[in-house]
């Protein structure tokens, strides 16, 4: 048997897993439970009529007293449109509903987080964010999922511009907090800084030019990225670029991915498989930084990479990899800072908390329960360890805190530092 039957037959079998654990015993991974006592006549009474007209009358005159007596400031919506699932393309809204509910998995199990997904068949922009504010005074937050750039881009300024609880376009800034956290590590380990450091970002949609606005934003030169997409190099003087990618477009001659690389000291790859050739990863800087992240296939698969360069740090999208970009190290965090303190928006204050957050817990001893859940004997800060795991119990304790520190600080929080919070 070849390794591609292997392969087809590991993947028939995670399949048909997957169909049976989103199947039975019960369909779908996410319900809706009471939180309060309903089993006698008093209490119906409290949770519906009479007695319900009471913190209705509260919430009329002081529309903030609905954090206080309904579940407003525990819950967020997960909304799509379905045009950008996973690496399924657009698959339509209700096709997006399994992904939607999965995020409710990992909101509740990681942040103890609420969820609603809530997916929109919108053909255009517009028709989205008017379902959006409709239906956001039940909700604390709003987190965008799967979204075809560049309507992403328009769909979230509108809605942060016209709603006060936060807006979070994740598959944009989660992915670039990521990012950023892990490059801001391995640059040290390099013996680089960001501000010095030439950048090369494989793809111009959501993920990659949310990249590049953040790390920006933390002290990257300008005029040291090169975004490049299907056509190539992304310069001023192309004639086909949207506003989105003319914002990322520089004065240059390189015009390909190969021109792009020599001498590069960063590549980032939000894009697709076997994109990144081992001649071109040859070309760049001593002691490069390689962001493969196409998943499940990498845009230069590591042990190519490891082939080609001894003195590289990598970090793919994949579990399986050291250094994996998952942005379940951040989403369910950002929120659950943002919710604590009311916050009216996340704003960039809050990501680069996020980020430093992140880049912190790396370089702290490891508990054992993560060693455990790892089957490993000792990790520590390295090329193969540059992000905290996903099953880090630290990464709560880390996070929220800095984030609602950041967002008293910029002003956009509502209520001041929580109780349960540790003491500043």
């Amino acid at each position: 048997m070849s390794a591609d039957d292997d392969s087809s037959d590991a993947d028939r079998e995670i399949n048909q897993a997957a169909l049976y654990y989103h199947a039975k015993p019960r369909p779908g991974k996410i319900s809706v439970e009471v939180s309060k006592p309903a089993s006698t006549q008093r209490d119906l009474a409290l949770a519906y009529t009479p007695g319900v007209a009471e913190p209705v009358r509260r919430i009329a005159k002081d529309p903030l007293a609905a954090y206080e007596y309904t579940a407003k400031g525990n819950l967020v919506a997960v909304v799509t449109d379905g045009s950008a699932v996973l690496g399924l393309g657009n698959v339509g809204a209700l096709a997006g509903k399994p992904v939607m509910e999965g995020k409710g998995v990992l909101f509740k199990h990681f942040a103890d987080i609420d969820v609603f997904d809530i997916e929109i068949d919108a053909a255009r922009p517009q028709e989205f964010i008017e379902t959006v504010m409709r239906i956001a005074p039940t909700f604390g937050g709003i987190n965008l999922e799967d979204i075809a750039a560049p309507h992403c881009f328009e769909i979230e300024q509108a809605l942060i511009e016209q709603l006060d609880i936060p807006v979070f376009h994740d598959d944009q800034h989660g992915t670039a907090i990521i990012i950023a956290a892990a490059l801001l590590n391995a640059l040290d380990l390099q013996g680089k800084r960001l501000a010095d450091a030439r950048v090369v970002v494989l793809g111009a949609g959501a993920a990659g030019i949310a990249a590049v606005r953040l790390l920006i934003a933390m002290g990257a030169h300008r005029d040291h990225f090169m975004v490049v997409d299907r056509k190539g190099v992304i310069h001023v003087g192309r004639k086909d670029l949207n506003p989105y990618k003319f914002g990322v477009a520089i004065e240059t001659e390189a015009r390909t991915l190969d021109d792009a690389m020599r001498g590069a000291d960063v590549f980032i790859g939000v894009s697709g498989p076997d994109l990144l050739s081992p001649q071109a990863l040859a070309s760049m800087a001593d002691r490069p930084v390689v962001f493969a992240l196409s998943n499940p296939v990498p845009e230069i698969r590591p042990a190519v990479a490891a082939r080609v360069r001894d003195d590289l740090i990598m970090a793919t999208g994949r579990s399986d990899y050291p250094n994996q970009v998952n942005n379940v190290l951040c989403f369910p965090f950002i929120f659950r800072g943002a919710l604590d303190v009311r916050a009216s928006r996340i704003n960039e204050d809050m990501q680069i908390a996020a980020v430093h957050a992140l880049k912190g817990l790396t370089h702290d001893p490891v508990p054992p329960s993560v060693l455990d859940a790892y089957a490993i004997e000792c990790l520590d800060f390295g090329p193969d360890y540059i992000l905290p795991k996903p099953f880090d119990p630290r990464l709560r304790e880390a996070i929220p805190p800095a984030v609602a520190r950041a967002a008293i600080d910029s002003g956009v929080a509502r209520c001041g530092w929580p109780a349960h919070y540790p003491q500043r």
